[in-house]
Protein backbone atom coordinates (compact mmCIF):
# COMPACT_ATOMS: atom_id res chain seq x y z
CA UNK A 1 0.00 0.00 0.00
CA UNK A 2 1.60 3.03 -1.70
CA UNK A 3 1.22 6.63 0.79
CA UNK A 4 -1.69 8.03 -0.96
CA UNK A 5 -3.55 4.95 -0.16
CA UNK A 6 -2.57 4.66 3.60
CA UNK A 7 -3.77 8.21 3.97
CA UNK A 8 -7.41 7.33 2.32
CA UNK A 9 -7.95 4.53 3.97
CA UNK A 10 -6.71 6.82 8.05
CA UNK A 11 -9.60 9.49 6.29
CA UNK A 12 -11.48 6.58 5.84
CA UNK A 13 -11.10 5.36 9.41
CA UNK A 14 -11.47 8.38 11.07
CA UNK A 15 -15.18 9.85 9.11
CA UNK A 16 -16.49 6.00 9.18
CA UNK A 17 -15.17 5.68 13.15
CA UNK A 18 -18.31 5.47 14.90
CA UNK A 19 -20.29 2.84 12.10
CA UNK A 20 -17.08 0.86 12.94
CA UNK A 21 -17.19 0.93 16.60
CA UNK A 22 -21.24 0.20 16.01
CA UNK A 23 -20.80 -2.86 13.43
CA UNK A 24 -17.37 -4.01 13.13
CA UNK A 25 -14.43 -3.11 10.82
CA UNK A 26 -15.40 -5.97 8.87
CA UNK A 27 -18.82 -4.83 8.24
CA UNK A 28 -17.65 -1.19 7.25
CA UNK A 29 -15.08 -3.19 5.04
CA UNK A 30 -17.60 -4.63 2.99
CA UNK A 31 -19.83 -1.85 2.56
CA UNK A 32 -16.27 0.15 1.16
CA UNK A 33 -16.32 -2.15 -1.48
CA UNK A 34 -19.61 -2.46 -2.49
CA UNK A 35 -21.37 -0.95 -5.65
CA UNK A 36 -24.93 -0.11 -5.79
CA UNK A 37 -27.72 0.35 -8.15
CA UNK A 38 -30.95 2.68 -7.76
CA UNK A 39 -33.80 3.06 -9.75
CA UNK A 40 -36.35 5.74 -8.79
CA UNK A 41 -35.17 8.36 -6.60
CA UNK A 42 -36.07 8.44 -2.59
CA UNK A 43 -33.99 10.74 -0.65
CA UNK A 44 -33.66 9.09 2.64
CA UNK A 45 -32.70 5.90 0.86
CA UNK A 46 -29.81 7.08 -1.28
CA UNK A 47 -28.72 9.17 1.87
CA UNK A 48 -28.58 6.31 4.28
CA UNK A 49 -26.21 4.55 1.55
CA UNK A 50 -24.01 7.45 0.93
CA UNK A 51 -23.12 8.13 4.66
CA UNK A 52 -23.02 4.14 4.94
CA UNK A 53 -19.67 4.79 2.84
CA UNK A 54 -20.07 2.49 -0.23
CA UNK A 55 -17.61 2.49 -2.60
CA UNK A 56 -20.10 4.00 -5.47
CA UNK A 57 -23.76 4.86 -5.89
CA UNK A 58 -25.58 4.79 -9.33
CA UNK A 59 -28.80 6.65 -9.86
CA UNK A 60 -31.26 6.04 -12.52
CA UNK A 61 -34.55 8.10 -12.74
CA UNK A 62 -35.23 10.01 -16.26
CA UNK A 63 -38.13 11.65 -14.63
CA UNK A 64 -37.96 15.57 -14.76
CA UNK A 65 -37.62 17.29 -11.62
CA UNK A 66 -41.21 18.90 -11.10
CA UNK A 67 -42.34 21.18 -7.97
CA UNK A 68 -44.28 18.66 -6.29
CA UNK A 69 -41.27 16.38 -5.76
CA UNK A 70 -40.05 19.06 -3.10
CA UNK A 71 -42.58 17.45 -0.44
CA UNK A 72 -40.84 13.96 -0.89
CA UNK A 73 -37.56 14.49 -1.73
CA UNK A 74 -35.22 16.92 0.17
CA UNK A 75 -32.43 16.37 -2.22
CA UNK A 76 -33.88 18.15 -4.42
CA UNK A 77 -32.89 22.15 -4.21
CA UNK A 78 -35.99 24.50 -3.70
CA UNK A 79 -34.30 27.15 -6.51
CA UNK A 80 -36.04 26.61 -9.99
CA UNK A 81 -32.88 28.03 -11.89
CA UNK A 82 -30.82 25.16 -10.23
CA UNK A 83 -33.56 21.94 -11.24
CA UNK A 84 -35.14 23.27 -14.03
CA UNK A 85 -34.70 20.66 -16.97
CA UNK A 86 -32.74 18.38 -14.86
CA UNK A 87 -33.76 14.98 -13.99
CA UNK A 88 -34.75 13.50 -10.66
CA UNK A 89 -31.05 11.30 -10.80
CA UNK A 90 -29.37 14.66 -12.19
CA UNK A 91 -30.33 16.58 -9.02
CA UNK A 92 -29.96 14.17 -6.47
CA UNK A 93 -26.70 13.26 -7.39
CA UNK A 94 -25.20 16.74 -6.85
CA UNK A 95 -26.72 17.07 -3.61
CA UNK A 96 -25.42 13.46 -2.62
CA UNK A 97 -21.82 14.20 -3.65
CA UNK A 98 -21.72 17.08 -0.91
CA UNK A 99 -22.72 14.40 1.92
CA UNK A 100 -19.81 12.29 1.71
CA UNK A 101 -17.03 13.09 -0.85
CA UNK A 102 -15.72 9.84 -0.26
CA UNK A 103 -18.76 8.16 -2.12
CA UNK A 104 -18.18 8.02 -6.03
CA UNK A 105 -22.12 9.00 -7.35
CA UNK A 106 -22.40 8.69 -10.81
CA UNK A 107 -26.07 8.96 -13.07
CA UNK A 108 -26.94 6.49 -15.46
CA UNK A 109 -29.83 7.00 -18.38
CA UNK A 110 -32.17 5.09 -19.64
CA UNK A 111 -35.15 2.69 -18.59
CA UNK A 112 -34.96 -0.15 -16.22
CA UNK A 113 -36.11 -2.44 -19.14
CA UNK A 114 -33.35 -1.40 -21.57
CA UNK A 115 -30.52 -3.15 -19.75
CA UNK A 116 -29.01 -6.61 -19.83
CA UNK A 117 -27.86 -8.83 -17.47
CA UNK A 118 -23.67 -7.60 -17.40
CA UNK A 119 -24.79 -4.18 -16.88
CA UNK A 120 -26.96 -5.30 -13.33
CA UNK A 121 -23.71 -7.84 -12.37
CA UNK A 122 -21.37 -4.91 -12.02
CA UNK A 123 -23.38 -3.86 -8.91
CA UNK A 124 -23.32 -5.55 -5.42
CA UNK A 125 -27.07 -4.65 -4.49
CA UNK A 126 -30.16 -3.03 -6.39
CA UNK A 127 -32.67 -0.88 -5.00
CA UNK A 128 -35.82 -0.80 -7.01
CA UNK A 129 -38.17 1.98 -6.10
CA UNK A 130 -41.35 2.83 -7.97
CA UNK A 131 -41.55 0.50 -10.59
CA UNK A 132 -45.10 -1.69 -11.98
CA UNK A 133 -45.24 -5.25 -10.74
CA UNK A 134 -44.46 -7.12 -13.91
CA UNK A 135 -41.12 -4.85 -13.68
CA UNK A 136 -40.26 -6.91 -10.59
CA UNK A 137 -38.75 -9.85 -12.55
CA UNK A 138 -37.02 -11.30 -9.68
CA UNK A 139 -36.99 -14.95 -8.47
CA UNK A 140 -37.49 -14.90 -4.89
CA UNK A 141 -40.32 -11.87 -5.43
CA UNK A 142 -42.03 -14.35 -7.97
CA UNK A 143 -42.03 -17.57 -5.50
CA UNK A 144 -43.51 -15.23 -2.51
CA UNK A 145 -45.69 -13.10 -4.57
CA UNK A 146 -47.42 -16.69 -5.85
CA UNK A 147 -47.70 -17.91 -2.22
CA UNK A 148 -51.98 -18.27 -1.79
CA UNK A 149 -53.01 -16.17 0.81
CA UNK A 150 -55.24 -18.56 2.61
CA UNK A 151 -51.80 -20.38 3.28
CA UNK A 152 -49.89 -17.41 4.99
CA UNK A 153 -49.84 -17.52 8.72
CA UNK A 154 -52.82 -15.82 10.49
CA UNK A 155 -50.91 -13.13 11.78
CA UNK A 156 -49.87 -11.89 8.93
CA UNK A 157 -50.26 -8.07 8.31
CA UNK A 158 -53.33 -6.83 6.59
CA UNK A 159 -50.91 -4.29 5.17
CA UNK A 160 -49.63 -7.10 2.86
CA UNK A 161 -53.02 -8.25 0.97
CA UNK A 162 -53.32 -3.95 0.48
CA UNK A 163 -50.46 -4.35 -1.03
CA UNK A 164 -51.34 -6.79 -3.37
CA UNK A 165 -54.43 -5.27 -3.96
CA UNK A 166 -52.78 -1.99 -5.14
CA UNK A 167 -49.80 -3.78 -7.36
CA UNK A 168 -52.63 -5.93 -9.62
CA UNK A 169 -54.85 -2.79 -9.71
CA UNK A 170 -52.15 -0.71 -11.33
CA UNK A 171 -51.08 -4.11 -13.70
CA UNK A 172 -55.18 -4.35 -14.66
CA UNK A 173 -54.87 -0.70 -15.53
CA UNK A 174 -51.77 -0.20 -16.87
CA UNK A 175 -50.67 2.62 -14.38
CA UNK A 176 -47.19 2.97 -13.22
CA UNK A 177 -46.49 2.60 -9.94
CA UNK A 178 -47.61 5.59 -7.38
CA UNK A 179 -50.25 6.44 -10.25
CA UNK A 180 -53.39 5.50 -8.81
CA UNK A 181 -55.59 7.59 -7.23
CA UNK A 182 -58.55 8.86 -4.90
CA UNK A 183 -60.46 9.23 -7.69
CA UNK A 184 -59.14 5.07 -8.52
CA UNK A 185 -60.04 4.30 -5.15
CA UNK A 186 -64.20 2.33 -6.04
CA UNK A 187 -62.20 0.18 -8.67
CA UNK A 188 -59.34 -0.87 -6.57
CA UNK A 189 -62.32 -2.09 -3.98
CA UNK A 190 -63.84 -3.28 -6.43
CA UNK A 191 -60.99 -5.72 -7.33
CA UNK A 192 -60.21 -6.31 -3.23
CA UNK A 193 -63.37 -8.45 -3.33
CA UNK A 194 -63.10 -10.38 -6.27
CA UNK A 195 -59.29 -10.99 -5.25
CA UNK A 196 -60.80 -12.11 -1.58
CA UNK A 197 -63.25 -14.38 -3.39
CA UNK A 198 -60.56 -16.09 -5.54
CA UNK A 199 -58.25 -16.50 -2.63
CA UNK A 200 -61.02 -17.62 -0.32
CA UNK A 201 -59.70 -14.52 1.93
CA UNK A 202 -62.08 -13.20 4.20
CA UNK A 203 -62.66 -9.17 3.08
CA UNK A 204 -61.93 -8.57 6.50
CA UNK A 205 -58.21 -9.07 6.43
CA UNK A 206 -57.78 -6.37 3.80
CA UNK A 207 -59.34 -3.04 5.45
CA UNK A 208 -60.47 -0.79 2.94
CA UNK A 209 -58.74 2.41 5.27
CA UNK A 210 -55.39 0.29 4.20
CA UNK A 211 -55.78 0.81 0.60
CA UNK A 212 -57.16 4.43 1.10
CA UNK A 213 -53.82 5.07 2.93
CA UNK A 214 -51.56 3.14 0.11
CA UNK A 215 -53.84 5.42 -2.29
CA UNK A 216 -52.70 8.27 -1.17
CA UNK A 217 -49.56 7.81 0.29
CA UNK A 218 -46.59 5.27 -0.35
CA UNK A 219 -43.03 4.64 1.01
CA UNK A 220 -40.62 2.08 0.91
CA UNK A 221 -37.23 1.30 3.00
CA UNK A 222 -34.67 -1.27 1.60
CA UNK A 223 -32.85 -2.70 4.13
CA UNK A 224 -29.37 -2.18 1.95
CA UNK A 225 -27.22 -1.35 4.62
CA UNK A 226 -28.23 -4.68 6.00
CA UNK A 227 -27.83 -7.01 3.36
CA UNK A 228 -24.43 -5.08 2.01
CA UNK A 229 -22.52 -5.36 5.98
CA UNK A 230 -23.93 -8.77 6.03
CA UNK A 231 -25.59 -7.62 9.66
CA UNK A 232 -28.93 -8.65 10.82
CA UNK A 233 -31.56 -11.00 9.65
CA UNK A 234 -31.33 -12.43 6.47
CA UNK A 235 -33.52 -10.72 3.75
CA UNK A 236 -36.37 -13.21 3.41
CA UNK A 237 -38.88 -10.58 4.07
CA UNK A 238 -41.00 -7.90 3.24
CA UNK A 239 -41.08 -4.84 5.33
CA UNK A 240 -43.98 -2.78 5.30
CA UNK A 241 -44.08 1.13 7.36
CA UNK A 242 -47.36 2.57 8.25
CA UNK A 243 -46.90 6.41 8.06
CA UNK A 244 -50.10 6.75 9.89
CA UNK A 245 -49.13 5.17 13.01
CA UNK A 246 -45.66 5.31 12.58
CA UNK A 247 -44.95 1.68 12.85
CA UNK A 248 -42.48 -0.31 10.53
CA UNK A 249 -43.83 -4.27 10.30
CA UNK A 250 -41.35 -7.32 8.82
CA UNK A 251 -43.27 -10.58 7.35
CA UNK A 252 -42.02 -13.40 6.07
CA UNK A 253 -43.58 -14.33 3.08
CA UNK A 254 -42.62 -17.24 1.82
CA UNK A 255 -43.99 -21.25 0.80
CA UNK A 256 -43.41 -23.21 3.49
CA UNK A 257 -43.14 -26.29 1.90
CA UNK A 258 -40.24 -25.07 -0.26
Amino acid sequence: MDGDDEELMAQKTALYDRQIRAWGADAQRRLSKAHVLVYGMKGTIVENIVLSGVESLTLIDDRIAFEEAFSSNFLIPLDENVYGGKTLAQLCCDSLKKFNPMVHVYVQKGDLSTFDVGFFNNFDVVVVSSCSLPAKDYKYSKEALSVPWRELPRKISKLYFAMRVIEKFEEAEGCSAGEVSVADLPGVLKLKKQLCAEQSLNESHVPDIFLERLVTSRLEFPPVIKAISEKGDPLKNFFFFDAFDMKGIIENISNSNA
